[in-house]
């Protein structure tokens, strides 16, 4: 790898804040425009395979999109007061166990990832969860009507074929569990 990095003049521009939200903050940097998190917010993601090689999913109505959507379980990092300087992992922890009702037995930190780089700021942490028990049914807090999907990873695939001629939408972590598939 080239220890030479060469940026582009954008990368000095001073940044500038164009709209700032609750949960969301629009800035521009030369001629880039791009959204993030506000207020230091984060966002956690967990990758829960079973015992019996089940991938546990969720799907809900996603506004941006119009449409519900497949994803792995996530949730933001910091987005209470009550859980301001909350660790990654606690998070990652309680959101899996309030959106699909299972309780891992152990969470393994994957490293820190972007989805969309060219357009949002915003990272996330992958979680592996290991060693769940199932606890509850799941769904979420609040109105967040989440629904559960326990998938066996051999038909991942099809699950996902399926969902798509269903019209849902596909979050882009799904490739995870599509990887080698895509490659062969």
């Amino acid at each position: 790898m080239s220890a030479d990095i060469i940026l582009p003049p954008d990368a000095e521009a001073p940044e500038e804040v164009m709209w700032q939200g609750r949960f969301i903050t629009a800035r521009k940097r030369g001629r880039w425009e791009y959204v993030g998190r506000a207020r230091g917010i984060r966002a956690a993601v967990i990758l829960a395979v079973d015992p019996e090689a089940h991938v546990i999913l969720v799907d809900q109505y996603r506004v941006p999109l119009g449409k519900r959507c497949i994803e792995l379980p996530a949730g933001l990092v910091g987005d209470h007061d009550d859980f301001a300087d909350e660790d990654a992992s606690v998070a990652a922890a309680r959101e899996l166990e309030e959106e699909t009702g299972y309780r891992a037995g152990r969470i393994e930190n994957m490293g820190e990832f972007h989805s969309s780089p060219g357009m949002v700021s915003e990272s996330f942490t992958l979680f592996r969860a290991h060693d769940l028990v199932k606890v509850g049914e799941g769904g979420g807090v609040d109105s967040e009507d989440i629904v559960v999907h326990r998938v066996p990873l051999a038909e991942i695939e099809q699950a996902i074929t399926e969902w798509r001629k269903a019209g849902y939408a596909m979050d882009v972590k799904l490739l995870l569990l599509l990887g080698a598939r895509m490659l062969g």
